[in-house]
């Protein structure tokens, strides 16, 4: 935890970093604490054994779809390569959340997190959630590709185009988390310590913040346009394109796999960006904490564990690598 909080730290501008610790007493001591989902303790404990058991699935589900990936021969390829990517990141992304959100549900209990604790949370949160958005935009690409231009799908998605565009997606991120932190966390705190809402995120923070908000709510918009609305575009033309080649092949089995592999990655497109777009697209004079509350329960717990189980249900073959996978290992055990 010492090395969290000490994120901010090492990661700014020395002179922003004098600046940030000029009133000790007003940003290194501060600590922030949550506004749990109920403050009722039964409802508490179902809220804490639920997040408990969404989180504990989440990792299952991915790590099983990581792993396969990574043993499996027949899935080496460009969409299992970013499937398995994909899978690493909503195991990164949920343990930034679940610990303290756990925390903070349980009965009797306030979670306090610090200045630097928050600030490093929130870098992490919107880094990880960017380059998750930003590897959908990959993946619809992907499919493009190879359904409009099968014959040349090999030389253009190579190896190295692959590893170019997951590192793309987790620059992008990080360069993004970390320019919206440094700015958000030089702002003067004020009123009120407790963040309404069950983790550091930006709309909640924000709300925090003393003085005018324009330019903030300005950034906060144009961050939005960038990393959520141009990518969700981008995937939508993809995908028009793609019904349109679909559409035009004659077999019915080659119909309904290419239908079969691009719906589970368009459901999971419209859960993620659908919800991330309506709470970002608010300013923080319509921003509602309880629907931000709802609304981040979606894209933080059940997103994780939901996504694993739409890419496996629609997709044969993955499914047949895990079961093969997971035989394997009881047969192992039984030996």
């Amino acid at each position: 935890m010492a090395a969290q909080h000490s994120f901010l730290h090492w990661v700014l501008p020395a002179g922003l970093r004098r600046q940030l610790l000029v009133d000790e007493n007003h940003t290194g001591t501060i600590q922030f604490h949550f506004r749990p989902l109920s403050t009722l303790p039964n409802l508490q404990w179902l809220i804490f054994v639920a997040f408990l058991l969404l989180y504990l699935l989440s990792l299952c589900e991915n790590t099983a779809i990581a792993l396969t990936v990574l043993i499996h021969h027949s899935l080496q390829t460009p969409m299992y390569f970013f499937l398995g990517n994909l899978a690493a990141l909503e195991i990164c992304y949920a343990s930034v959340i679940a610990p303290l959100a756990l925390a903070n549900h349980l009965p009797e209990r306030k979670a306090t997190i610090s200045f630097n604790g928050c600030g490093t949370q929130l870098f992490f949160f919107i880094f990880l959630g960017g380059a998750d958005c930003m590897l959908l935009a990959v993946m619809a690409f992907d499919r493009y590709v190879a359904i409009c231009h099968p014959l040349r799908y090999t030389l253009i998605m190579s190896r190295k185009v692959c590893r170019h565009l997951i590192a793309g997606s987790l620059v992008l991120g990080s360069l993004f988390a970390l320019q919206f932190t440094i700015l958000l966390f030089h702002q003067q705190f004020c009123g009120n310590d407790e963040i309404d809402h069950f983790y550091c995120d930006v709309m909640p923070m924000l709300q925090l913040v003393c003085g005018s908000k324009d330019s903030l709510e300005a950034i906060v918009f144009a961050a939005t346009f960038i990393t959520l609305i141009v990518p969700f575009l981008m995937i939508c033309i993809s995908y028009v394109f793609i019904v349109a080649a679909i559409l035009q092949i004659r077999s019915a089995v080659s119909r309904h796999h290419a239908f079969s592999t691009c719906s589970s990655h368009l459901i999971v497109v419209l859960l993620q960006y659908g919800c991330s777009i309506f709470i970002y697209s608010h300013t923080s004079s319509t921003y509602s904490p309880e629907q931000g509350r709802v609304v981040s329960v979606i894209y933080t717990f059940m997103n994780p564990v939901l996504n694993p189980l739409i890419y496996s249900m629609r997709n044969k073959e993955l499914k047949d690598a895990l079961r093969r996978v997971l035989w394997r290992r009881v047969l192992f055990q039984r030996k």
